[in-house]
């Protein structure tokens, strides 16, 4: 069986359109993945979240023109659906459990049908910790012949573009370990480095903006910016923390200055910081930041850093060296004491 777009998209349409829960669940991560081939997956996700509305009575109406087989089949979805979720989140792979859905509606949806089939799918993911292992488990355990390039191609537009709520311990709460499992999201999803952001996805139309802003910081490097991270979600080290702290959790996006949470560069965050020491005293507590002069990091915990490191660079783990003191970044809850 091959990896089709348009298969899939033929498969699942009466689903997405038919019930208003699939739709928000299926609509925004499938057609997006699938639609990666055709246009930029931001502006996918832009269409489908601001675009599309179906009111109650639309959808009622819609169900009332499906016949018995097309509601079996939906049903069907939605439940193949919500049971990868709960088996991923079992498994403790809660942070991929939409790459395990995605798989199976682009590519294991005649497959669905047979015994074990979730448990089967779930297998796959737990015992490899790479993308190229999973499809090649997958294509074993169901007799596929899905490319490894195609899967990887899609889920890394959605690690790029994407943060899911399934990612943190707690998302109602700002906490030191949901501050490193947002650092790690964006260490594994390749985040870019521009001056003056925060995790926003960088449109053509945002960074034309923000050359015109900052010709200085962000002008000087146009044409690096440009070709290596336009497309996908970029921070400067500041902005790193500063997205999750202005995070909505309600939303799945990051707002400027959500929760009344502070804005300012990496000196005044480590300036407000009421607890702090010089890095030969840092505690082993994940999620503290990490400061020099001008610079700020995450601390993942045993010796390493995730900090976005400069325009060159992007996103990138480390160790402590360079940094010269260690804080307790303001508005975040500290679990382990």
């Amino acid at each position: 069986m091959s990896f089709t777009v348009g298969a899939a998209l033929k498969k699942v349409a009466v689903a997405v359109l038919s019930d208003k829960k699939i739709f928000k669940k299926v609509c925004i991560i499938v057609l997006t993945v699938s639609l990666v081939f055709i246009m930029p997956i931001f502006a996918i996700v832009s269409f489908f979240k601001s675009k599309i509305e179906l009111s109650d009575e639309n959808i009622a109406a819609i169900i009332a023109n499906l016949d018995v087989e097309e509601v079996a089949k939906l049903t069907k979805v939605n439940d193949t659906m919500e049971a990868i979720e709960e088996a991923m989140n079992d498994a403790d792979l809660r942070e991929k459990y939409t790459e395990a859905q995605v798989l199976y509606i682009l590519a294991l949806y005649e497959h669905q049908d047979e015994d074990n089939f979730v448990e089967r799918l779930v297998s796959c993911y737990q015992n490899s910790s790479s993308d190229e292992g999973v499809i090649k488990l997958v294509n074993r355990e169901f007799g596929c012949d899905i490319k490894p390039e195609e899967y990887i191609k899609v889920v890394s537009g959605m690690r790029q573009t994407t943060i899911s709520n399934s990612i943190f311990e707690d998302p109602t709460t700002k906490n030191n370990h949901d501050v490193v499992a947002w650092a790690e999201n964006a260490y594994r999803s390749h985040w870019g480095y521009v001056w003056g952001t925060y995790g926003r996805v960088l449109t053509k139309t945002y960074c034309d903006a923000l050359v015109n802003r900052d010709p200085k910081h962000v002008g000087k490097y146009e044409d690096f910016i440009r070709s290596n991270w336009v497309g996908r979600r970029c921070s400067d080290c500041v902005g790193l923390i500063k997205g999750y702290l202005w995070y909505n959790p309600n939303k799945q996006e990051i707002q400027y200055r959500y929760g009344n949470a502070s804005d300012g560069g990496a000196n005044s965050m480590y300036a407000s910081a009421k607890i702090k020491g010089p890095i030969s005293t840092i505690p082993e507590i994940p999620g503290l930041g990490v400061w020099h002069k001008g610079h700020v990091g995450i601390y993942i915990g045993n010796g390493y850093v995730i900090q976005a490191k400069g325009t060159k660079y992007g996103v990138v783990k480390t160790g402590l060296k360079g940094f010269t003191h260690w804080f307790k970044i303001p508005g975040v809850t500290y679990l382990d004491e």
